[in-house]
This record gives C-alpha cells, sequence and structure tokens, in this order.
C-alpha cells in the first residue's frame, strides 16, 4: 500500500491495520518514507486517535525498528519506572539504586529535559565524570555488578522514535496520546524489561494539567502495556508544586543522596518508596506492597540503597565523592507577609530555572548543572514575612534577574489561615 494511502485512510477515521503501520514506520526509519509524509500521518493521528490495538502496533513497530535488549542477559526479574515529567522529580536518581538494593533489576533507559521538565541525564552528569552513554557490555556489567544503570537512549533502540520525537517537536503533534503512548512503551520494551510502573504527572508543572486527561493518558500506558503481554501499574501523581525542595541539576542530585541516606524532603521519599513498592511486587521480589514497603525503608536506613547509588555512578565513570558544581552567587525570595504557603505555581518555578540556564528550549542548548531554586517552600509551610519562600542559585552575571526574580515571588500564595498540603497520589491505574 502507497504511504499516501495509509495517510488518507487515518485522516478518515479508519483503523490501519499492523501490515500498514509496521510498513509505514519501517519505510520512514530507513528514510524511503519522508518527514512531510511522516507528518502527515502524525497529524492525522493526532485528529483522528487509535484504537488499543492501532497504538500497540505502532509501538511494537518501534521497538521493531531497532535492537532489543533480551531479558535473558539479565540477573532476575527487570523492571523499570518511567514519569511523565515534573518540577523537580528526581525520583529515578532515588529508585534505580533503591530498588536493586531490594532485589530488583532496574535496566532504565533515560531522557534529557527539554523546556520546564528537567532530565535525568542532564542530573546525572553533574556528577563528575558520569557517562550517560555505555556500550552493550558496559551496561550488562554495571547490572550484575550493582543490579541497576541509568543511560540514554542509543541509536540501536526504538530509532524510529527517537526520529519521530523529533518532528513531533516541529509539527505541533506532541500531545497526540496515541504518540506519546508508543514513544514512551517503545523506549521501555525494549530495554527487556518484564514489568513498569508509571508515574504519570498532573498539574500545573505536568505535561497533562487536568486530572482526567492524565487519566485518559494512564489508561492508554496500561492498556497498551497489557496488549504486548506486560505488567503495567500507572499511578496519577500531584505536579502542581514542584517535587522536593529543589529544582535544578546538581541540586536535584544532592536531593536524591540526601534521601538515599535516610533524609531528604518527605514527598519524594514517600514518592519513590511507593514507586519502588509496586515496582518490587510487579516484579515478583514481594508478594505484598506492605513487605516491599518495609524492605525499602530498611534498605534506605541501613545504608545498602546508597551502597548500590555509589556502584552504579563508578560503573558509569562518575565519582561518588566528588564536590558537584555550585552557583557563583546565591539570593534569597522574601515573602512578602506572614502565614501559610498555600499554592505554589510549579510551572512558574519551572519556566524560572529555565530562565536561570538549568533547562533548554531546544535539544542543542547548553545547560548550567549549578543553578536552579533551592530551599522551596511547600503547601502548608508557615512563613514570616521576610523569610525565603526559595533561594535562587545563579551564575554572577546572571541575565533576566528582575523577570526571574518577579516570576518565584509570584509563584507563591500565602494565607492567614492554615492549609493541608496535598494528597501526592490521586489514583493508581
Amino acid at each position: 500500500m502507497l504511504p499516501q494511502w495509509i495517510i488518507e485512510k487515518k485522516r478518515d477515521g479508519l483503523e490501519l491495520s499492523g501490515e500498514d503501520i509496521r510498513g509505514f514506520m519501517a519505510g520512514y526509519t530507513d528514510g524511503s518514507i519522508p518527514d512531510y509524509q511522516m507528518a502527515a500521518l502524525a497529524m492525522a493521528i493526532y485528529f483522528r486517535g487509535m484504537t488499543a490495538t492501532e497504538t500497540a502496533m505502532l509501538t511494537t513497530a518501534m521497538i521493531e525498528s531497532g535492537s532489543v535488549i533480551d531479558p535473558a542477559d539479565m540477573p532476575g526479574l527487570a523492571v523499570d519506572k518511567h514519569s511523565t515529567g515534573g518540577i523537580g522529580d528526581k525520583t529515578s536518581l532515588v529508585l534505580a539504586p533503591l530498588v536493586a538494593a531490594c532485589g530488583g533489576t532496574v535496566p532504565m533507559i533515560s531522557g534529557r529535559g527539554l523546556g520546564i521538565t528537567g532530565g535525568t541525564l542532564d542530573k546525572l552528569e553533574s556528577i563528575p565524570g558520569y557517562r550517560t552513554g555505555l556500550s552493550e557490555e558496559e551496561f550488562f556489567q554495571t547490572l550484575e555488578t550493582c543490579g541497576c544503570s541509568i543511560i540514554g537512549q542509543t541509536a540501536e533502540i526504538a530509532p524510529a522514535d527517537k526520529k519521530l520525537y523529533a518532528l513531533r517537536d516541529v509539527t505541533a503533534t506532541v500531545p497526540s496520546i496515541p504518540l506519546i503512548v508508543s514513544s514512551i512503551m517503545s523506549k521501555k520494551m525494549a530495554e527487556g524489561i518484564d514489568a513498569l510502573v508509571l508515574d504519570v504527572k498532573c498539574g500545573s508543572g505536568a505535561f497533562m494539567k487536568t486530572i482526567e486527561d492524565a487519566r485518559e493518558l494512564a489508561h492508554a500506558l496500561v492498556d497498551t502495556g497489557a496488549a504486548m503481554g506486560r505488567k503495567v501499574t500507572a499511578l496519577i501523581t500531584d505536579m502542581d508544586q514542584p517535587l522536593g525542595r529543589a529544582v535544578g541539576n546538581a541540586l536535584e542530585v544532592r536531593e536524591a543522596v540526601e534521601i538515599l541516606g535516610g533524609g531528604g524532603p518527605a514527598d519524594v521519599k514517600t514518592l519513590a518508596i511507593e514507586l519502588a513498592a509496586r515496582m518490587l511486587v510487579l516484579a515478583e521480589v514481594f508478594p505484598d506492597l506492605g513487605s516491599a514497603k518495609k524492605e525499602c525503608f530498611h534498605s534506605l536506613e541501613n545504608g545498602s540503597a546508597m551502597l548500590r547509588w555509589r556502584q552504579m555512578v563508578k560503573c558509569h565513570g562518575g565519582e561518588p565523592d566528588a564536590e558537584l558544581p555550585k552557583a557563583g552567587k546565591r539570593t534569597p525570595v522574601p515573602a512578602p507577609m506572614p502565614g501559610t504557603v498555600s499554592a505554589v505555581d510549579a510551572e512558574a518555578i519551572g519556566r524560572a530555572s529555565l530562565m536561570l540556564g538549568a533547562g533548554r528550549t531546544k535539544t542543542t542548548d547548553p545547560i548550567d548543572h549549578a543553578v536552579g531554586i533551592s530551599n522551596l517552600r511547600k503547601i502548608g509551610d508557615p512563613v514570616e514575612a521576610g523569610e525565603p519562600l526559595c533561594i535562587i542559585h545563579s551564575s554572577n552575571g546572571w541575565k533576566n534577574a528582575s523577570e526571574i526574580f518577579q516570576t518565584l515571588e509570584n509563584a507563591f500564595q500565602i494565607l492567614d489561615e492554615p492549609t493541608e498540603p496535598p494528597p501526592l497520589v490521586l489514583e493508581v491505574i
């Protein structure tokens, strides 16, 4: 079938066959189908959507466009976690060594930040020497040594997704749920995992702003995983305020290390343990959430999770004891009045971090690993007039200082009466 006939078929709302999808994606991967025809199909999918069966077939076609890690090469049942992205979300840095310390195997392929959302790879690269690009042999050696490895997407893993991801970004088709699902699941399934836990963020600092949109995406991800014979659970979690009290690459690594050492902010620790426990149950390491959570707490307290972190960093060429980058200037943002923090605009915090240089607006932008925002007040925190709502970490010659300061000042709302913190986990699917 000619590519234009497949585009026409989806444009008219008809269901594509497995042959249609496999042929089209194979042609796009090898270059025989040009970008403009892929863009046309992506726009047709954006408007017409896809059934769960179509989405699973698209995911499979993306997986088949490259190499797949053989799960037989990994010790035990492999399990991973994916987050749809949020402000201050450093849970992957905690989860991988924590699950490994509890007996799981975590081969994690992560991404870079784009826009206001930070990327796990950028955070890890703030550690001197850490390499996110390992050879396949090094990857398996790392898994054998410490049970976890966090790497970037290679040219061999789901190359169709890599091409399509860039195309979607410039053709206004990023918000398409079937395209989001196939992008996420193709990379995760190519890891050779047996089970997957998904953290679907919902709120001002997330891609999905409403619970309805987050729920639709979560169901689509779980249904696609089930159609592919994998065990998948999705949690919808709050992102109306940043996760933790730090935003920025090196700042978030420090916070993750604090948690691995038994301390750190309560919300990140709570979410990490919740996700880790569900990963361990899906991987059949523990029979129930209660016993899995108990072991997670134990691993944070006895140092075994920290040991796995240090081993992983060393296996990736990093120096776990090296000093992380520090910004040259620290500027507090004072509270204008006393009261209780009633709201923290996660999107505004993300924009300010981006303006400081902690993120990128396009994939080729350089980032400053040292800059960001720390000591963030959370919803429910009491504050006195003049006390810091947060602290800005910037370069000495930072630009847009007044705009950044104003953005952060406006991100916090303060009321006279006490405010209860919002629930962290909104739904489990």
